[in-house]
């Protein structure tokens, strides 16, 4: 029965130390079966068929070794697309979307999204604002092949140019570039939850000793594309990413915080007087 399953796969995810065992348990089962949450929360007599209590096993034995949900079930939502994920990318994450928000505000009509990984900030963008000009990049071929799939499936494939390299050669400027790169510093990675270190891509992730190894090659490179930057930040580097800014010429930077209250996005622009 549903809540037969429910419970024993909350208290297996528990003791193996997964964060949010009733909630992962429920999206597994949901996927497993094909119900909405609603309904296995409701009905928690219902007969499973068989073929999906297989599926939900193999899927709490693959969250037992910590794999992430999302790659599980293959896809992750995002502002208000899905995306579909694996192993080659990152998993898209809530505080990502203030990126989004940024362009929605801003209402740029070229938009550059540097280290796009899935596609997730570039095709949210091109979503919600058809009449943007969108160009995407990474340095990552795998990864490109999970945005380039992502496009197609959207429909947004003839809307966004994806390009294998840091910046587009010659694309001229753009009215807003933004950039979800790597800004983990190699201190805090053994802190970081499993679902990370084993699962996700390390080289999206990793930025050398204090997390700006990257940024510090970018955001010159930025500068020299873009009207406005936006780039995300990790916790307590938002105040140095704006000194890195100032000194790429850019100015009146501001810092936006993400839903928890932490500094997260850092914003700079290009030749206005702070």
């Amino acid at each position: 029965m549903t809540g037969e399953a429910l419970s024993a796969s909350v208290d297996a995810l528990r003791a193996a130390g997964v964060e949010e065992p009733r909630l992962d348990a429920e999206l597994l089962l949901a996927e497993a079966t094909g119900w909405d949450r609603a309904r296995l929360v409701a009905d928690p007599g219902a007969d499973l068929p068989p073929a999906a209590v297989r599926s939900f096993a193999e899927m709490v034995r693959r969250r037992l070794r910590r794999e992430p949900v999302a790659y599980i079930t293959g896809r992750r939502g995002f502002h208000r697309i899905e995306l579909a994920v694996d192993p080659r990318v990152l998993i898209p994450r809530p505080e990502t979307e203030l990126l989004v928000d940024l362009a929605l505000e801003l209402g740029p009509g070229r938009v550059l999204d540097v280290g796009t990984g899935s596609g997730a900030v570039a095709l949210a963008v091109a979503a919600e604002l058809p009449g943007c000009e969108v160009t995407a990049t990474d340095t990552s071929a795998a990864a490109l092949e999970v945005a380039r799939a992502n496009a197609e499936r959207l429909g947004l494939a003839e809307r966004v140019e994806l390009v294998e390299a840091m910046l587009p050669v010659g694309a001229g400027r753009f009215d807003l570039g933004l950039a979800n790169l790597p800004y983990v510093s190699e201190a805090e990675w053994d802190a970081l939850e499993r679902e990370v270190t084993e699962w996700e891509p390390r080289t999206a992730l990793l930025a050398g000793p204090d997390g700006l190894e990257v940024l510090r090659t970018a955001i010159p490179a930025l500068a020299g594309v873009a009207e406005v930057v936006a780039l995300e930040v990790g916790a307590g580097q938002a105040t140095a990413v704006g000194e890195l800014m100032i000194a790429a010429g850019l100015d009146a930077i501001e810092i936006r915080a993400d839903l928890a209250g932490v500094p997260r996005v850092v914003i700079g622009r290009a030749g206005v007087d702070a």
